[in-house]
């Protein structure tokens, strides 16, 4: 692992906000003092504030409402009032989450969090004519056919098109095994991306394992299919929990490859009760480092350890810079926070293309037409309990 990876490096992260990280609440509100006056534009998240997922929900919700007290804070004309919705990560609940919103006078969305609360959620904005900019739910399906519908993550597909090029560069003789989930739109986007961009780059591919939500806490026969196969190198395109799962079982049998994740992974180092020396040596693709150096990242790693007493993970990156975009996007447009939900959104639409945004996960992020960012992951590897470059 060389430092020829430098090639992927993306700007790091920011993050969306909510007012504690108590996992009862399930609507959370931010304001500025003139929130009552009418004069800031209500903008809401949604994610998952309760449940096995909610490490990304609060994230993204924190990571919010760190970027809103700032705006309101400075000298800027764009003043916003916040509220946060909790979906447990489910599609129907999500779509609940979202009338709630707009029956509370939402504008603009941030959110959903997840992909398949989102896929639900956008076809719902794009008939309502609401902008919608998701921090966090990568795949393509989430923006397919929907011109209100943006990103602020890279894509599925350039997360399996960056991991395999990564391999292609740094690893190109290992034996691989990938080990996915099913019957997960994020995971099952990731690895199709994978495999034909592996083939592609000519890498060895010696073994697929699959496995779905119910089956996530045995992945025996996974890994002794991917040991019994000569897998040095197993790719894990899924997220932080059943990757924690698997780390422990392959310690516990005595396989040690080299494991390599995706942004889903993001969060293990502080799941609860996992031995983090497991994790020593995984590799995945971040946008964001909270170990990085640079002035915006340490500042914003600083206020959300003072309010959230926690360190933020690049979901709550992700949304912080979504508040900024909207922000750049509502200057350039124009827009005043007497206008409707629908005529912002047409408003907003026509700019988003236009923009050019530095934020802490991408430097100079733009947007075309489809809704898809442009940027790029980097790879990163845990030792000692923090990321840093291979």
């Amino acid at each position: 692992m060389k430092k020829k990876l430098l090639s992927l490096v993306m700007a790091a992260a920011m993050v969306l906000g909510l007012a504690a990280c108590g996992s009862s609440a399930d609507t959370t509100d931010t304001g500025s003092d003139d929130s009552a006056s009418g004069t800031t534009f209500k903008i809401g998240t949604i994610g998952p504030l309760t449940g096995e997922n909610a490490i990304y929900g609060l994230a993204v919700a924190n990571g919010a409402k760190i970027a809103v007290e700032e705006i309101n804070a400075s000298d800027s004309s764009i003043k916003f009032e916040l509220q946060s919705q909790d979906d447990v990560a489910d599609g129907e609940t999500s779509v609940n989450a979202y009338n709630k919103l707009m029956d509370w006078g939402m504008q603009l969305l941030v959110g959903p969090t997840t992909t398949g609360a989102a896929q639900a959620v956008s076809a719902v904005t794009n008939t309502d004519r609401t902008f919608m900019l998701t921090p966090s739910a990568s795949s393509t399906d989430v923006i397919d056919g929907k011109d209100n519908v943006f990103q602020v993550c890279f894509t599925d597909p350039n997360q399996g098109t960056g991991s395999a090029d990564y391999m292609a560069e740094n690893m190109p003789d290992a034996k691989i095994a990938i080990i996915y989930r099913n019957d997960d739109a994020y995971s099952q986007g990731i690895h199709d991306t994978f495999v034909t961009e592996a083939a592609a780059k000519g890498l060895n591919v010696v073994y697929e394992g699959t496995f779905t939500k119910d089956t996530a806490t045995d992945f025996s026969v996974q890994l002794t299919g991917a040991q019994s196969a000569g897998a040095d190198l197993v790719f894990l395109p899924i997220y932080y929990q059943p990757a924690s799962v698997i780390l422990n079982q392959a310690n516990a049998m005595g396989y040690a490859p080299t494991f390599f994740g995706v942004d889903g992974m993001d969060g293990i180092l502080t799941m609860e009760g996992f031995d983090t020396s497991l994790a020593e040596g995984v590799m995945l693709l971040t946008p964001f480092s909270a170990d990085a150096q640079d002035e915006r990242t340490q500042n914003f790693v600083k206020s959300y350890q003072e309010e959230f007493d926690d360190t933020p993970n690049q979901f709550a990156a992700d949304a912080y810079d979504a508040v900024y975009i909207l922000k750049a996007a509502l200057e350039a447009a124009e827009c005043t926070p007497d206008m409707s939900s629908t005529d912002i959104c047409e408003a907003v639409v026509a700019v988003m293309p236009t923009l050019s945004v530095d934020g802490l996960t991408g430097a100079g992020m733009t947007w075309d037409a489809s809704g898809a960012v442009s940027k790029e992951p980097m790879a990163v590897v845990i030792e000692n309990g923090t990321y840093v470059l291979p």
